[in-house]
């Protein structure tokens, strides 16, 4: 099989690296591509955003499946302009989309569907913001309406910062709309389901951290790192958001004539009145997927082609590692405000040494220079990844990876899955309302 991966961050290298795995996988080229993808595909220089440059690649190449990783592509119609050619694609079309790149319309869809999130309020006005703010108290929680790149939540006890944030959203100018909802406690729990628009297979559940630094202190981020399994999770989760809320869901959507196929991502808060909807996305999370893959046994190529084909209900029961899986993000100096670029970075090739094959490094804002060396690109540099018998060992085998990793003025959070590592069936370790990009 020829599988083209659109993207290039550390959830389409995770992607890459299974692809690259799999025995059935012939021939593998990603678009763009980082300077660590590049060691297992073939990179092509396409816009991922432009829909004609990609389907017309994968032509080229023959491709048997195109993979689409990002949310802006898809949002941008690049898997439909793919399945316009004939083409497999696994990707949800544009309207399909719409799940993650409008919070609206993707509450419409919940409550027409039944399924369990947050209470909330559509504003468009000023006056709407300060009913709705009003109405639902601290800690208030202010969501862009469209995608973000990560960093389009606000929760805060701070009225003036949820005001300001709302009105960013181009309601003062009278020409754009905020979603203002109710807080969840509880910790949040990401499950992924693979599904062709009719069948809904859930992957399994892992948790990640939004905020930058360590306790969950500092602004949001894309994500800082992440962890799977749960063991403080109750082990019928991924049956009971299957029948509460996936299959609804994507029932509700081939209602309306606009099935959802690909990848849906349901990030989830369990709180003290069950499970509740934070939010959709239309495609694998990062970091989240670093870890799931890591655990993931059935070759991934068979899996993505018969959602892409409409023969996922064909497809047999997935097979899974026992082992743990831990992922510790990376991240240049200044990020998520302002990260910094085009510093060197050392110590990959000491890990691949070292490390291999119980950890290893992903690339996410990675570049090579004229002089071969590789560069930061990005504010999320690296996702470094391991696995172990439980998650106590994960964390140790991740973390000594990441001590081998030289960033002039990186950071990285020290807590990811210590919790969970320490106290087996303890609560979650990050709570409130993210999101993720």
């Amino acid at each position: 099989m020829k599988v083209l991966v659109i993207g290039s961050g550390a959830r389409e290298h995770a992607l890459c690296r299974s692809l690259s795995l799999d025995p059935d996988v012939t021939s593998l080229h990603c678009a763009p591509g980082n300077a660590g993808i590049a060691e297992v595909a073939v990179p092509h220089a396409v816009d991922p955003l432009d829909g004609e440059a990609v389907a017309g690649l994968a032509a080229e190449l023959r491709a048997d499946l195109v993979v689409v990783g990002p949310e802006a592509p898809l949002v941008a119609g690049v898997a439909d302009a793919v399945r316009e050619r004939g083409i497999a694609v696994f990707g949800p079309s544009a309207e399909a989309a719409r799940l993650e790149g409008s919070k609206a319309f993707a509450k419409e869809i919940m409550a027409a569907a039944g399924v369990p999130t947050a209470r909330s309020y559509v504003c468009t006005t000023p006056e709407e913001v300060e009913e709705a703010l009003d109405a639902f108290g601290p800690p208030y929680v202010v969501k862009d309406d469209g995608l973000a790149a990560g960093k389009g939540v606000v929760v805060t006890s701070d009225l003036g910062a949820a005001r300001a944030h709302a009105l960013s959203c181009g309601i003062a100018e009278g020409n754009g709309r905020v979603v203002i909802e109710e807080f969840l406690d509880g910790p949040e729990v990401s499950l992924f389901a693979v599904t062709d628009g009719e069948c809904v297979v859930p992957l399994r559940p892992a948790q990640d951290f939004k905020r930058a630094h360590d306790g969950d202190e500092g602004p949001n981020t894309g994500g800082m790192g992440a962890y799977s399994p749960l063991p403080w999770a109750d082990p019928g989760l991924a049956d009971e958001v299957l029948a509460t809320v996936l299959q609804p869901t994507v029932d509700e959507m081939r209602r309306r004539g606009t099935p959802f196929s690909g990848l849906l991502y349901a990030g989830l808060a369990l709180t003290s009145r069950g499970v509740r909807v934070v939010e959709f996305n239309a495609r694998f999370g990062d970091p989240e997927t670093q870890v799931v893959l890591a655990r993931l046994k059935t070759p991934l190529s068979g899996l993505l082609y018969a959602a892409a084909t409409g023969r996922l209900a064909e497809f047999p029961p997935l097979r899974w590692s026992d082992d743990a899986a831990v992922t510790v993000v990376v991240a240049s100096e200044g990020y998520p405000a302002a990260p910094r670029t085009g510093d060197p970075i050392e110590g990959l090739e000491e890990v691949a040494e070292k490390d291999a094959p119980t950890a290893y490094v992903l690339h996410a804002g990675t570049r090579r220079d004229e002089e071969g060396r590789v560069l930061s690109a990005g504010g999320r540099v690296l996702s470094v990844t391991a696995t172990g018998a439980d998650l106590a060992e994960a964390r140790e085998r991740a973390y000594q990876a990441v001590s081998r990793i030289r960033l002039a003025g990186s950071h990285h959070r020290s807590d990811i899955a210590a919790r969970a590592a320490e106290v087996t069936g303890g609560a979650g370790e990050a709570g409130g309302t993210g999101e993720d990009a």
